[in-house]
């Protein structure tokens, strides 16, 4: 069991409260035996009604909220008398920097919604096991109150699993340095962790609990659990974690199609919908909810406004008439609603999630979602038809009026960077300290020194020295997710989650260079955890990245290599040692700069004719970039530029190309990069 007191202070301070609380708890319940009897309800469960709509209820029932929003006869109520319809829309702090939380806030306001929902990210929060992180873009209580001041609500989803196409949906990579781990499960190990990281993050927001003065109006319990499992302990588990740390406003659950009738677990929160298509999906989930409760109001806990992207597949979304068509139904059947997205972001760094049904699909670096707003924040005409309708059916109906609509954030192009330096791969590794290895292993089991476990997020390097002239290499499994193959720096192959061999060819070497064996490289790219899945297929515990099994040389067992775990934590503006001009050699890391005249201004980078990689700007890792599209440009917000010099570095591990452009829009419809004309661009 994990505590969450630190010091002796603090545990003195406990004690003294226990015996307050011991108090506080024995006094009511002496006063209660002296109460007549509270009324039996239909279903049998002992209840209690107040004509505000609280009421407390034992198991059997439907949930009833002992929070400030409750619920009656299929109405939000607030405060025990205010009647309360939440118009809420979805903004993800940490996929927008925190220069930009105001605007994306108040633009939310303006378009008609009175309260904003957010995830959590655990994975971001405590990268590392035992540290943690809650400052710049993960400052949560900086975004709460910041909605606070602005006059909106908040729904809060802690998770500690969010799905939203983020890696692990949520979870942390070190997880899985336990080979037995059943997430989203009360596996012991799991659950030891999940109540350090609760014992970090829920006392931030207790007193953001709107009973407290703050925003926070409802808590989501989990995350879309029906759709994984049946296994209801576990929400109980959680919901127990949030009640131990003082969360006393509203629980809801939210599920799909997939998940509704699987995980019921209306008795002890309140069920709401997640969904697109309002007549496929919308009914069927709404009249669910009807049947099991005379009281609960309607939730759209997740309206899905759009749709995201993966590599190599066509650019997605929803059209605005169709999207308008489903939320025309929702608004006239009378029910609450979260836009998700209302605006989608950026998957920064390594975060993007991935699918995995029949075949592996990772996603982009784009969360842009088709959203109603765009990933940097600008209006769209999904926005003004959503606002349209909301005046139509919401407010003027009752006399009210909307503010006005903010502005768009200025863009820019600066056209093309310049290439000044470059560092040889094998340089870098000069940097990066190495594993010893008897065989292969995942890079989440390699034992990175000081950690307790190993690596989550970028690239590994497995190197060995194989026999001169061998022939064949073979895998017991694919390497998770992509690999490069070198055999003395010449690229012999690469693999990925569509490769059908297991085995790659390998070049015969002449017999009289002088060496008795080769340098081997196998470099994979973990291109992000899937993300969604259901528990019986064991998806989410196997997410395991890099070389996953056995390989053979020439049939004989590939032993003693050495793992290089490349995280590109590399802090680029205080290395000194590139090599000058752009002759770098590909895979290798390359330095260049832009120039900004002025108030810097939100901008686009494409990578123009180079292969595939990761970027940074000023130390802040922008992304994954990759010309098969559909993304050809990667967001660059303002707030990372300064006037003046600005340095680009990117990791390039398939194609050289010539110099990256700024561009003042973006590009994220486009599989083959030939068809786009420069023109345009500048």
């Amino acid at each position: 069991m994990v505590r969450c007191l630190r010091s002796k202070a603090e545990k003195g301070v406990a004690i003294c409260a226990g015996f307050l609380l011991i108090a506080a708890i024995a006094l009511p319940l002496y006063i209660n035996t002296l109460k007549p009897k509270d009324d039996v309800t239909s279903t049998g469960s002992i209840a209690s009604q107040t004509s505000s709509g609280r009421r407390t209820t034992t198991s059997d029932g439907p949930y009833v909220s002992n929070g400030s929003l409750t619920f009656v006869n299929r109405t939000f109520v607030l405060n025990g008398s205010v009647q309360l319809r939440i118009i809420s829309g979805a903004i993800h702090y940490f996929r927008t920097v925190a220069e930009g939380w105001e605007d994306r806030l108040r633009k939310l306001k303006a378009c008609g919604m009175n309260t904003v929902e957010t995830y959590v990210p655990w994975n971001l929060h405590e990268e590392e096991m035992g540290k943690f992180n809650f400052d710049g873009m993960l400052n949560v209580t900086r975004f709460l109150n910041l909605a606070h001041q602005l006059g909106l609500f908040v729904i809060f989803r802690p998770g500690p699993y969010i799905c939203s196409e983020w890696d692990f949906g949520g979870l942390p990579g070190w997880l899985l340095n336990d080979p037995n781990m059943e997430v989203r499960s009360n596996y012991p190990r799991y659950i030891e962790a999940v109540e350090r990281y609760f014992c970090h993050l829920l006392p931030l927001v207790r007193d953001l609990q709107y009973s407290k003065g703050g925003p926070i109006i409802a808590f989501q319990i989990e995350n879309e659990f029906g759709s994984y499992s049946t296994d209801v302990a576990h929400l109980h588990k959680i919901k127990e974690m949030y009640e131990k740390h003082g969360l006393t406003e509203l629980y809801l659950t939210s599920d799909n199609m997939a998940g509704q009738s699987r995980d019921v677990f209306y008795q002890h929160a309140l069920p709401t919908a997640n969904f697109k298509d309002y007549y496929k999906e919308g009914t069927v989930l709404f009249d669910q909810i009807r049947r099991w409760s005379p009281n609960f109001p309607i939730m759209v806990t997740e309206f899905w406004t759009g749709w995201f992207d993966h590599w190599l597949s066509p650019h997605s979304g929803l059209d605005v008439e169709e999207y308008a068509r489903y939320l025309r139904e929702i608004l006239k059947s009378g029910a609450s609603l979260n836009f998700y997205m209302f605006h989608g972001g950026t998957n920064f760094g390594f975060m993007n999630g991935a699918n995995k049904d029949s075949f592996y699909s990772p996603d982009v670096t784009s969360y842009d979602y088709d959203a109603l707003l765009t990933e940097k924040g600008d209006i769209t005409p999904k926005y003004l038809k959503t606002r349209e309708l909301l005046l139509e059916y919401v407010y003027k109906p009752a006399g009210q009026t909307l503010p006005e609509i903010p502005g768009n954030q200025d863009q820019a192009a600066y056209g093309n960077a310049s290439v000044s330096g470059y560092i040889r791969l094998d340089d870098y590794l000069t940097s990066v300290t190495p594993v010893s290895l008897a065989s292969p292993m995942p890079m989440e089991m390699l034992n990175i020194s000081g950690r307790g476990h190993g690596q989550s997020y970028g690239y590994v390097l497995y190197r060995a020295n194989i026999p001169r002239g061998a022939s064949q290499i073979a895998f017991a499994n694919l390497p998770t997710d992509r690999a490069q193959i070198f055999l003395n720096d010449q690229e012999v192959a690469t693999m990925d989650w569509n490769t059908k061999s297991l085995l790659v060819s390998l070049p015969r070497r002449p017999t009289d260079d002088g060496k008795n064996t080769a340098r081997l490289d196998i470099l994979v790219e973990n291109h992000g955890r899937v993300n969604y899945g259901t528990r019986e297929s064991g998806v989410l515990n196997n997410e395991r990245k890099g070389i996953r099994g056995d390989v053979t040389v020439d049939g004989r067992l590939l032993k003693n290599l050495t793992a290089y775990p490349l995280e590109f934590k590399t802090t680029w503006s205080s290395w000194t040692d590139w090599n000058a001009g752009d002759n770098g050699t590909v895979p290798g890391i390359f330095n260049g700069s832009v120039t900004v005249s002025g108030q810097p201004k939100d901008t686009f980078l494409f990578m123009k004719d180079w292969g595939k990689g990761i970027v940074f700007i000023n130390d802040f890792n922008l992304g994954r970039y990759w010309s098969v599209g559909p993304q050809q440009t990667l967001y660059v917000p303002a707030a990372i530029l300064r006037e003046g010099d600005n340095q680009i570095v990117w990791f390039e591990h398939e194609k050289k190309g010539t110099e990256p452009i700024f561009t003042d829009r973006p590009i994220l419809n486009v599989i083959d990069q030939s068809k786009i004309n420069l023109q345009d661009l500048a």
